[in-house]
């Protein structure tokens, strides 16, 4: 028997339309996901030569995560794949994505970047998600309100080690430690460019000196953060790729961030408390 209950003993209620984040945090409450862990850090940290060791030598480990691809407005670089990477696409279409909540759209180094919501979502209902990148996307990662029940591991990879960083702030020793951070993170992109191109333009140093400079800035963002891996080894070095296996902070680096996917302590990864950089 099909129960029918009279129209008149209904009670009904206002219908409202609700917006593609509402849709997603009911969603995302509503079926089990996977997990979001976030590799964050300046550019030339080390993060891209990490993720690669980790596909040589962990690729059980990397490859069960997806790639979170973010749109990007720079040029392609060589090695480099669209769809893969990044989307490449002109900074024109990206601030088009400005007008739907499904994107985040922001500023990152000069160059434009979005994230898409809607497929990280549609990711994580299918398996764990990876994103490697830098710090203000990361951020955004961790603290979205339609990500808010989603698992999370993230880690920051810092040129300096917490040691470091209270060693050269002490009044005493005299040191900026902005000036200081954007000259070491200049020596190792300038290192890196040249190794991808022997003469370089303008624009090269341009772009060297806007990213360089971001880094202070790209720092203080590293408490928020669960772990901190410090890492000497930025991209520029070949203690990543001279041997089969890392060497050096490289390979400590690798460690810390394959014992943080496998949910292991390690003496290597630190914590940062908010007010370490001034």
């Amino acid at each position: 028997m099909i129960f029918c209950p009279d129209p008149d003993e209904l009670e009904i209620y206002p219908i409202r339309s609700i917006s593609f984040l509402e849709f997603r945090y009911f969603i995302m409450t509503e079926k089990k996901s996977g997990r979001l862990v976030i590799l964050a850090g300046p550019s030339c940290v080390g993060k891209s030569p990490l993720d690669k060791a980790l596909k040589r030598i962990y690729p059980d480990l990397r490859n069960r995560m997806h790639l979170v691809v973010l749109y990007n407005s720079r040029n392609i670089r060589p090695g480099e794949e669209d769809g893969v990477d990044y989307y490449f696409r002109k900074r024109e279409f990206i601030e088009t994505l400005t007008s739907n909540d499904r994107y985040v759209v922001m500023d990152v180094r000069g160059d434009l970047q979005a994230l898409d919501l809607k497929e990280v979502s549609d990711k994580l209902e299918t398996g764990d998600l990876f994103f490697e990148g830098n710090p203000f996307i990361g951020r955004t990662l961790l603290t979205h309100p339609s990500l808010k029940e989603v698992k999370k591991r993230s880690a920051f990879m810092a040129p300096l080690s917490r040691d470091e960083i209270l060693f050269l702030k002490a009044p005493e020793r005299h040191v900026t430690l902005p000036d200081m951070i954007t000259d070491i993170m200049r020596r190792k992109l300038l290192r890196r460019t040249r190794r991808q191109k022997p003469e370089l333009s303008l624009e090269d140093l341009e772009n060297i000196e806007r990213r360089a400079s971001s880094a202070y800035r790209e720092l203080k963002e590293a408490h928020i953060f669960e772990n901190i891996i410090p890492n000497h080894d930025g991209e520029d070095s070949e203690n990543w790729d001279a041997f089969y296996y890392p060497i050096g902070d490289a390979g400590k680096a690798l460690n810390a961030f394959v014992s943080l996917l496998k949910g292991k302590k390690n003496s290597w990864i630190e914590r940062w408390e908010p007010d370490l950089l001034p």
